[in-house]
């Protein structure tokens, strides 16, 4: 697993890579952001320890797989974490307005 969150951390795609920049180093009111982050059996896009949220960028790939998202989102939840989704295209098109997503889900 731990492999598997390292090769996705060299090969981000596009909308991660741009939303990775905005969260990395504290950036967003100071709090500290993870990429490729691993809780129990998955690899989460980012995460936020502190407040246990995480955000999910979802690509083409997602097409088709909802009820494994939902499960997957469940059993996130049932850990204590809260999950936000955008589309890849939300963040390449509408960054400001996920960020200020981000930071409703952080309080």
């Amino acid at each position: 697993m731990i492999e598997r969150a390292r090769e996705l951390r060299k090969q981000p795609t596009k909308a991660e890579a741009m939303l990775w920049d905005a969260l990395r180093n504290r950036q967003l009111e100071g709090h500290k952001f993870r990429r490729q982050y691993s809780i129990d059996h998955y690899i989460v896009d980012f995460c936020c320890p502190e407040h246990k949220l995480v955000i999910e960028v979802d690509g083409e790939v997602h097409i088709g797989q909802e009820e494994y998202d939902q499960a997957r989102t469940q059993t996130l939840n049932d850990f204590g974490f809260r999950v936000i989704r955008f589309s890849n295209q939300q963040v390449l098109q509408q960054l400001d307005r996920v960020l200020h997503a981000i930071r409703g889900g952080l309080s």
